[in-house]
């Protein structure tokens, strides 16, 4: 009987302790999990960052197609990734110069790729990546979706890794959450004025084609804050507000974030 009761207790211990998971493990998404504090996390071989109160947060490529290794502690879980269909979105009658970018302005596009990937790599300790976040724009439509192949004028490009919400010039842009501004710049070649908030642990949001930016680097920025206006500025053809969700480098589906899916 003894040896029965403590079996049971072992298993409830075991439950009780294991990882918990917020979010889909499917292929583009953003998960939350929460452990013991205290406790080494490992996503396949990376170590991440694990905040005082246990929380921790990673992202699933957008083609991931191998099963996810999650080391807690000593114990490894796995975890089965789910496949996405991606749309096909074709785009003619653009300017040339909209689809192949002159090759005067490799330079700048290099530098300024560079400003956005040192933003994008920023590990703070902010707590904010495992609150809600909100919808940025709205009444608006959402024009453009997370992983849709893009075709200009007959030619394949990139997918596209953001959640597009068109509404007219203007129109206030919300903090879909807390966070700090990383960087603010009115004026990249592809992505006009641009916005970065980092949420900690890795987790930043990315704010493009604006017409006016109202924050500045460095600012502590609230939900729901007004920071800028729709625009069209950049590689864009009409007025719209791109929005990205990133782990590191790992771009993730912004509706992941907001419900969306």
């Amino acid at each position: 009987m003894n040896r029965f009761l403590f079996i049971l207790s072992f298993l409830i211990f075991t439950q009780v302790n294991a990882a918990e998971f917020n979010g889909k493990f499917t292929q583009g998404h953003f998960i939350i999990g929460k452990t013991n504090p205290g406790t080494n996390i490992l996503i396949d071989k990376k170590k991440i960052k694990v905040s005082k109160n246990g929380y921790f947060a990673f992202g699933i490529e957008k083609d991931r197609k191998f099963d996810i290794t999650i080391t807690e502690g000593n114990k490894r879980i796995i975890k089965k990734i789910q496949k996405r269909k991606y749309n096909i979105q074709k785009i003619e009658g653009l300017p040339k110069k909209k689809v192949t970018p002159p090759e005067e302005f490799y330079a700048r596009i290099k530098r300024e790729n560079k400003l956005i990937g040192l933003a994008r790599e920023i590990d703070s300790d902010l707590p904010f990546f495992k609150e809600k976040f909100i919808v940025p724009v709205d009444n608006a439509i959402i024009t453009g979706v997370y992983g849709s192949q893009r075709i200009l004028n007959g030619i394949p490009k990139w997918p596209h890794y953001g959640l597009d919400f068109a509404q007219k010039k203007g129109t206030p842009i919300k903090a879909m959450n807390n966070g700090i501004v990383t960087l603010a710049e009115k004026d990249l070649f592809y992505t006009g004025a641009t916005l970065i908030f980092d949420h900690g642990h890795g987790i930043s949001t990315l704010y493009m084609h604006m017409n006016k930016i109202f924050v500045n680097v460095g600012d502590h920025i609230k939900k729901g804050d007004v920071v800028g206006t729709v625009g069209a500025t950049g590689r864009a053809t009409g007025p719209h507000l791109d929005i990205r969700l990133n782990w590191f480098g790992t771009r993730l589906d912004p509706a992941s974030i907001l419900n969306l899916q």
